[in-house]
């Protein structure tokens, strides 16, 4: 029996194998899938509601790594995990996305002589200031696998060097999971439960450092969802890291009442609040992926974007810093100019059939 083992380490992550474990226990029960779940964004309850939610089993391994530098936290992710790797000796180490648990992963699997794979490859932001950047470059360094959910993926790998033979284009397998939830989340109660009028509300998201760390940029921030406040309710599911420095900025009382604040929230709620807003405004990754699937208007508060597809031919317009800018395009939204977009090539929900049939030709 071959033995697999998949890496996670943030909420991301979990999207991310959910369809990935079920493929394997559907189409090749004799294959062990395992689970690692790293805790880099360890919070018990949120974790919990996304495991239960996702239909995944209690995660085989758990490291118990979270919080540190960037450094520290690798290093330590590392460290327990080749005690795992060690132990179990798997034929195969999966890692999705991005996150420090992807990079560590990548490391180990690779001076353990373990084959890697990585879903979610080839995406660049050609900011190596991210420490994204730096863990997508070296993963697909790495990588023996390298599965692709985007044109420009390819195309990042082809200029990098990368084989041909070891590059898969399979389809964005975050989108796996939307199809496989979207029923759920259609009968969600969270607009109810929030007070909130379908297609009448805007949802922000925001936790790049770009974005949240320095005062200045925070204020400026709020002051502009503040505006927009003034003409829709606005929800913000808030990162902890965000209500960490609105808290220390003192700032958490310039809010206009129409923001509506909130603890993170679980999957399926998540997805309905998307499915039934009127605008998302976000800097998050994998919501620029789910709003162009389902039409949704997006504008994304960055200078780049590792997901060029959902500017190219989706919903998302990739608005830059300048809160200013931002307001432009979400005022010229609000007043009826919806961006319109298609759905990218295999963006369809099998992309984790197309996986593990991939994987179990080559084991």
């Amino acid at each position: 029996m071959k033995k697999i083992i998949s890496l996670v380490g943030a909420r991301p992550n979990f999207i991310k194998i959910a369809p990935l474990h079920k493929a394997f226990r559907s189409l090749h029960p004799e294959i062990d899938h395992k689970i690692c779940h790293t805790g880099q964004h360890f919070d018990e309850n949120m974790s919990k509601i996304f495991f239960d939610e996702l239909e995944l089993p209690r995660p085989d391994f758990y490291l118990g790594i979270s919080g540190g530098s960037h450094t520290s936290q690798t290093s330590r992710i590392m460290i327990e995990l080749e005690k795992v790797i060690q132990d179990e000796q798997p034929d195969l180490l999966i890692v999705p996305g991005d996150v420090n648990s992807t990079l560590a992963g990548s490391l180990v699997a690779s001076k353990m002589g373990i084959p890697l794979a990585h879903v979610e490859s080839g995406l660049r932001s050609f900011d190596r200031n991210m420490p994204e950047e730096i863990n997508r470059m070296v993963t697909d360094i790495l990588a023996d696998y390298l599965f692709v959910s985007e044109e420009s993926g390819l195309i990042n790998l082809k200029k990098e060097g990368i084989p041909d033979e070891k590059v898969f284009f399979v389809g964005n397998i975050m989108i796996d999971s939307l199809v496989s939830y979207l029923p759920k989340a259609k009968e969600s109660n969270i607009l109810n439960s929030m007070g909130l009028e379908e297609g009448r509300y805007i949802l922000g998201t925001f936790h790049r450092p770009s974005n949240v760390d320095a005062r200045v940029h925070l204020e400026g921030l709020f002051n502009m969802l503040n505006e927009l406040a003034a003409e829709r309710k606005l929800v913000f599911p808030i990162h902890p890291r965000t209500r960490k420095n609105m808290e220390s900025f003192a700032l958490i009382h310039t809010l206009h009442p129409n923001i509506l604040l909130t603890d993170p929230i679980g999957y399926v709620d998540f997805l309905s609040l998307i499915l039934h807003s009127e605008l998302v405004i976000t800097d998050s990754g994998g919501i620029q992926e789910e709003t162009t699937w389902l039409g949704i208007p997006c504008i994304t508060v960055r200078n780049n974007t590792e997901r060029p597809i959902t500017t190219k031919i989706g919903t998302n317009i990739l608005a830059g810093t300048d809160f200013e800018n931002v307001k432009k395009h979400a005022f010229h939204i609000l007043s009826g100019n919806r961006p319109t977009g298609k759905v990218p090539e295999l963006w369809d929900g099998k992309t984790a059939e197309r996986i593990v049939t991939i994987i179990h030709n080559q084991l």
